[in-house]
């Protein structure tokens, strides 16, 4: 478990904020909207209603002692890079602050930030993988080159075991799990039988895996 102080309720401060809580996170959540904090004081039992901007309320806050520190305010960036720098001078251990463009992101990192987060051109990005190709269910980039996939058995392939495919070889992916009746299956052995119903998860990169995904 994680002590979190989330700065900003909007739409991705607030879908931030439950995923820590529902993942047995301890967090806090801080907003300057009153409406906005007594809308969320049930679900989360450590709020308050604050201008962050203003030092000494984040001194108060004791920033030193969470985990990490989300700056998620959207709409007032000069808002954000004030908060970012208080709360690197106030010595939190780990600021992550969100931005919309590079220029934004750049500035937050030479002011502190530990990690820029870009939730709108991350989801854009993953969306436009996943619908790029008819048979990509899920998407999870890794590296610039490299991704994790959720693809289906390709037809040719039911029956057959993972030795019998030479998968490795003849298609340059790795499986790592089947997802069979939406369990993970980790690992599977090469003597693993594919199933018309599973899904393999694989990791490889985007022009392998998306040409597989089409057959």
């Amino acid at each position: 478990m994680k002590s979190i102080l989330v700065i900003g309720m909007g739409r991705f401060g607030r879908h931030l904020a439950k995923k820590l809580l529902e993942l047995g996170n301890d967090v806090m959540i801080v907003d300057k909207d009153a409406s906005v904090i007594e809308q969320y004081s049930t679900v989360f039992t450590d709020s308050q209603i604050a201008d962050c901007t203003n030092e000494s309320v984040l001194r108060t806050l004791g920033v030193n002692h969470f985990d990490i520190c989300f700056v998620a305010i959207g709409d007032d960036f000069q808002s954000s890079l004030v908060i970012t720098a208080l709360l690197k001078e106030l010595k939190a251990k780990f600021v992550v602050a969100k931005a919309k463009q590079d220029i934004q992101a750049d500035l937050l990192m030479r002011i502190g930030a530990d990690e820029v987060v870009y939730p709108e051109r991350e989801m854009a990005e993953k969306l436009a993988v996943r619908y790029n190709a008819s048979n990509i269910f899920d998407y999870i980039e890794l590296t610039k080159d490299y991704a994790i996939y959720e693809i289906p058995v390709p037809a040719a392939w039911i029956g057959k075991t993972i030795s019998e495919i030479n998968i490795r070889a003849k298609y340059k992916i790795n499986i790592i799990a089947m997802k069979v009746n939406n369990d993970l299956k980790l690992l599977p052995g090469a003597e693993y039988r594919f199933n018309g119903s599973d899904h393999m998860v694989v990791i490889g990169k985007a022009a392998d895996v998306i040409r597989l995904s089409d057959k």
